[in-house]
C-alpha cells in the first residue's frame, strides 16, 4: 500500500513538474508564458519578459522596471531595477542608479563583500571576479576560492573552467587545482569526460592529462553534442573521432554536423544526408540542408526552398513550408536543442513563431510574435 501510495505521489510530482514548464510568448507587443498546452499559463501582461531561470524569471512593468516573477505570474522581487541578469545559483546581477550589484532570490543586496572591478553571472556556484588585469572565482558566500591570477577565464562548465595564463590555455577545477595544465592554445570544456586541445598546428585531445594528437586533424569540434563522437577536419576534409582520437568515419564529406540519436548529417559537395557511427548511409544525400537529429528522431531538413521535418529514414514527416532552421533554438542560449523537444518544435512562418506537433499541427492553432524554449 505505502509503495503504491509513494509511486502515486512520484507521478503526480512528475507531472506537476512537466506542468510547470513554460515557454516565453508575445503579442500585441505585451510578454507572458503559455503551457505544453498551448494555453496561456501567465497572461501576457508584462511589457518585456525573459525566460524563466530556475523558479524566478525577469519581467518589466509598464513603467520600464525590470523585477522577478515566479511560475505563478507573481512579483517575488517587485520591480525597481533599471536592468536584470537571470538568476544563477542563488543570485542575479541587477543595475539601480547605474550601481551594479549582487541580489538574492529575496530580493535583498548581496555578497557586497566581492571585491571586483566588474560583476560577473555565477555558473555552477562559481562567479568571476576581476582585479585589474586578473580574474579569479569566489564560491556563493563571497570566498575567493580561485585568486586571480589569469589574464582570462570563463564560466565554470561540467565543473570546469578554461584559464589563460601565461598566453597558454587549461582548465581548473572548483579549488583551482589543474585538471589540464596550462600548455595549449586552446582547449574545449571538459564533455563527458573529453578535452579537445590544441597545439600550435596540432589538434588532439587530452587523455589523463597527456596530449594525444588526432593522425592529420585541421580542427577538432567538441564532444558537447555526443559523448564519444565528434567531428573533425583533415585534408579540407570531415569526418569523426572517437574519445580515443581515433578516426572511425574517414574525413570525405564536405560538411559535417554532430551524432544525435544514431544518425549525423554529412554534406557530399552537393546535397546533405545523413550517416551511422559505421559510416553507413541511412538517409540519402537528397536534401538542400539538414541539421542534427533531436532524441525524438526528426530533423529539420531542407527539401527545396523551406524547411519541413525528416524522420530517421529521410522520410518528409512534417511538410516544408517554414522559413527558418533555427527551429528549436533559443534566441539567447548557442548551443539549445535543435528539433522536437518532447513531441513540441519550435517554427517561423511569415513572420510569426508557433509550436508544432510531429504531425504538423500548430499547438491550441496559436502563432506568436515572439516566442521561446519550455522551461
Amino acid at each position: 500500500m505505502k509503495t503504491k501510495v509513494f509511486l502515486g505521489v512520484l507521478f503526480l510530482c512528475t507531472i506537476f513538474s512537466h506542468a510547470q514548464e513554460l515557454a516565453l510568448a508575445s503579442v500585441d507587443d505585451k510578454a507572458g508564458y503559455i503551457s505544453k498546452t498551448g494555453t496561456w499559463a501567465i497572461d501576457p501582461t508584462f511589457k518585456m519578459a525573459k525566460s524563466f531561470s530556475g523558479d524566478l524569471a525577469e519581467a518589466m512593468n509598464d513603467d520600464k522596471q525590470w523585477g522577478f516573477i515566479n511560475r505563478s505570474g507573481e512579483w517575488v522581487i517587485e520591480p525597481q531595477f533599471d536592468k536584470t541578469k537571470a538568476f544563477n545559483s542563488g543570485y542575479a546581477i541587477v543595475n539601480k542608479d547605474k550601481e551594479w550589484f549582487y541580489i538574492n532570490e529575496k530580493g535583498e543586496k548581496a555578497l557586497s563583500s566581492v571585491q571586483t572591478d566588474k560583476y560577473y553571472d555565477f555558473s555552477e556556484g562559481m562567479a568571476i571576479i576581476r582585479n585589474g588585469d586578473n580574474v579569479g572565482f569566489v564560491n556563493t558566500n563571497g570566498e575567493v576560492v580561485i585568486a586571480p591570477k589569469f589574464k582570462k577565464v570563463f564560466g565554470f562548465v561540467n565543473g570546469y573552467a578554461k584559464v589563460l595564463e601565461n598566453d597558454k590555455w587549461g582548465l581548473v577545477d572548483k579549488t583551482g587545482a589543474y585538471f589540464v595544465k596550462t600548455e595549449y592554445d586552446g582547449v574545449s570544456n571538459n564533455y563527458h569526460g573529453n578535452v579537445v586541445a590544441q597545439k600550435g598546428d596540432v589538434y588532439g585531445l587530452v587523455i589523463n592529462g597527456a596530449f594525444k594528437p588526432v593522425d592529420g586533424a585541421e580542427k577538432i569540434w567538441d564532444f558537447s553534442v555526443h559523448e564519444d563522437m565528434a567531428y573533425a577536419k583533415k585534408d579540407g576534409k570531415m569526418g569523426f573521432i572517437n574519445g580515443q582520437g581515433e578516426w572511425v568515419i574517414q574525413p570525405e564529406y564536405e560538411k559535417a554536423r554532430a551524432f544525435v540519436n544514431g544518425l549525423a548529417p554529412v554534406y557530399d559537395g552537393k546535397k546533405w544526408g545523413a550517416v551511422s557511427p559505421s559510416g553507413a548511409v541511412m538517409v540519402p544525400f537528397e536534401f538542400k540542408d539538414l541539421e542534427i537529429f533531436s532524441d525524438d528522431g526528426y530533423a529539420p531538413a531542407k527539401p527545396k526552398k523551406e524547411w519541413g521535418f525528416i524522420d530517421k529514414t529521410g522520410k518528409l514527416v512534417v511538410e516544408d513550408k517554414y522559413d527558418i532552421s533555427a527551429f528549436g533554438l533559443s534566441m539567447f542560449e548557442k548551443n539549445a536543442v535543435k528539433g522536437f523537444v518532447d513531441g513540441l518544435a519550435r517554427v517561423k512562418l511569415k513572420k510569426k513563431w508557433a509550436y508544432i506537433d510531429t504531425s504538423g499541427n500548430v499547438l491550441n492553432d496559436k502563432w506568436y510574435e515572439h516566442l521561446e524554449l519550455f522551461k
